[in-house]
């Protein structure tokens, strides 16, 4: 599976791209848009066909309700689903051991979780902007930290002296 994904992400890799964006940056995105369709997909399969669109009840203390849970069930799903692809795709060459990356990517989707809502709070509630346009700022912020960090701290490729 992983050379399928490879090659097929290497195929989409043309020459006019090759001049402007390394093969490592571009193997990053292409998985991560992945993932996202990945994402949306399997959302709304367990938002209409697994919760049928109902609220849960844990033991009638906790209610979530079906956008909430099925948010958490594929959070969980594309949390592993995007580091396999990560790992084994974009960044394979990669020195830190499996655990390492494992415990290393959990961090970064924690700080990219607070980017999105802080920055939220912040653009939203304290500076009065649109919510649509500053999510959409926020993401690229996230997207840049994220990549970043995947590249230079959970995945990296040599040692630090």
């Amino acid at each position: 599976m992983r050379e399928t994904i490879t090659r097929i992400a290497d195929w989409f890799y043309v020459k006019p791209l090759r001049r402007f964006i390394p093969q490592e940056t571009f193997r990053y995105a292409f998985v991560g848009g992945l993932n996202l369709l990945f994402n949306l997909v399997l959302y709304w399969f367990v938002f209409n066909y697994v919760l049928r669109k109902q609220e849960t009840s844990f033991g009638g203390i906790v209610v979530i309700s079906a956008p909430i849970l099925a948010f958490l069930i594929t959070f969980v799903i594309t949390f592993f689903s995007g580091f396999y692809l990560a790992r084994n795709i974009a960044f394979g060459r990669s020195e830190v051991r499996s655990t390492g990356q494992l415990f290393r990517y959990a961090q970064v989707v924690a700080v990219n979780i607070a980017i999105n809502y802080f920055g939220l709070k912040l653009l939203v509630e304290i500076c009065g902007f649109y919510p649509s346009p500053s999510y959409a700022a926020i993401q690229i912020i996230a997207i840049v930290f994220s990549y970043l960090a995947q590249r230079y701290y959970t995945f990296r490729t040599h040692r630090i002296s």
